[in-house]
């Protein structure tokens, strides 16, 4: 799954080597935040969120298939 999400944020950006995801497991759950360059925040947002929606009804998707719960969270870069 940490694959998918790092294609389709890779696929969005303009610069593909800031993007950086880290992943927190449970039993059930995983955690995926996401961060990008601050020029790039805006592409991973989209008007409205809409792009971030739907980067998350894509990886619950790909979690149900798994069995999983997924939750994707975008987060600045530090």
């Amino acid at each position: 799954m940490k694959d998918l999400l790092e294609y389709l944020v890779r696929s969005l950006v303009e610069n593909p080597d800031g993007v950086v995801i880290t992943e927190e497991a449970s039993d059930d759950s995983v955690v995926f935040r996401v961060s990008v360059d601050k020029d790039d925040m805006g592409r991973i947002i989209g008007k409205q969120g809409k792009i971030a929606r739907a980067i998350r009804v894509v990886m619950r998707s790909a979690a149900t298939k798994a069995g999983k719960k997924v939750n994707v969270e975008i987060v600045e870069k530090e």
